[in-house]
């Protein structure tokens, strides 16, 4: 699938136009590989690099164009994701008049009313607000991801189910990957930075990898940050469950100890001999009742005894 741009007045305007210097390519198929490759000479491995989430933020300089392969945060489905929240890459092919976009699944990827208006940079604008936007996706996933946890915590408060302990895992596992995802773009960054002057960026341009270089690393704070209270809260919550089931067992034992000399007492006298011999003392309906209420008092005296060495 592709879909084209052009800037009109400062303005990036979507348009049908083929010659468009911005064509952005979702997902491309064997067609639109070959024409990638073999029309506008891209580096096959570079191309697969844009489709692969595995792949690390690079920028790599061609005698025809300039490639950047940045991470974005992969579009959140509910139902098929399962509260993990996924990275993907995205590739930029920067050429004298013209910009190639390259990402593997359709997402909306300028925000109308901001990243359309004022282009007056020119396609090297257009490249750094796309890592602009990806830093924004980050932050907007990390604060959704916060809140979540916040909404599970209040669930586990009332409920142990593991359904709910493997979301928060499936969210801690998450912010690991963001964590690596925003590193590597803030290297990215860097090495934009120090290749602005072969990359034609104009001082305008320098002042915004300057924001980009602050906003990366503030992203990456809050992340890190999310990602140890959410880690600390995974290891409180493992060690509330040992202590629960600790508990749960130390409350087994003392029922077991307590009935242990009851289960004794029973299985001797209920044995046919002492009830010949009861029999022959005082009518059974009174030696059962003695016999009960005599097992009630060992029992309440064993918990006594066991409650004054704090065993209970």
């Amino acid at each position: 699938m592709r879909r084209y741009y052009e800037i009109v007045d400062g303005r990036l305007t979507p348009t049908e136009d083929e010659n468009s210097r911005i064509v952005v390519f979702i997902n491309p198929n064997e067609a639109e590989r070959l024409y990638l490759v073999g029309e506008l000479s891209l580096d096959e491995h570079t191309l697969s690099s844009a489709l692969d989430p595995d792949e690390l933020s690079r920028v790599e300089f061609e005698p025809e164009h300039v490639a950047v392969i940045f991470k974005r945060p992969r579009h959140y489905e509910l139902e098929d994701d399962n509260f993990l929240f996924r990275i993907s890459s995205m590739g930029l092919y920067l050429f004298k008049d013209r910009l190639i976009a390259v990402l593997s699944d359709d997402i909306t990827i300028f925000e109308y009313g901001k990243d359309l208006s004022n282009v007056v940079g020119g396609l090297r604008e257009v490249l750094l607000r796309l890592i602009a936007r990806s830093i924004s996706q980050f932050l907007g996933h990390i604060r959704a991801i916060s809140i979540v946890v916040d909404e599970l915590e209040k669930k586990l408060e009332t409920s142990m189910s593991n359904k709910h302990l493997m979301h928060l895992f499936r969210l801690s596992q998450s912010m690991t990957y963001y964590l690596s995802a925003i590193s590597s773009n803030g290297v990215l960054i860097d090495k934009l930075r120090a290749n602005s002057a072969k990359i034609e960026f104009t001082s305008e341009h320098e002042e915004q990898l300057d924001d980009l270089s602050v906003d990366n690393t503030q992203c990456y704070k809050q992340a890190e940050i999310y990602s140890v209270i959410m880690s600390g809260m995974n290891d409180a919550r493992a060690s509330m469950v040992n202590n629960n089931l600790n508990i749960l067992m130390k409350r087994l034992t003392v029922l077991s100890i307590v009935f242990l000399p009851l289960n004794v007492i029973a299985g001797v006298f209920g044995m046919s001999e002492y009830t010949q011999f009861m029999d022959g003392v005082m009518p059974l309906q009174y030696a059962y009742l003695l016999f009960v209420l005599g097992l009630v008092v060992v029992g309440y005296l064993t918990f006594w005894l066991l409650k004054r060495t704090g065993l209970d």
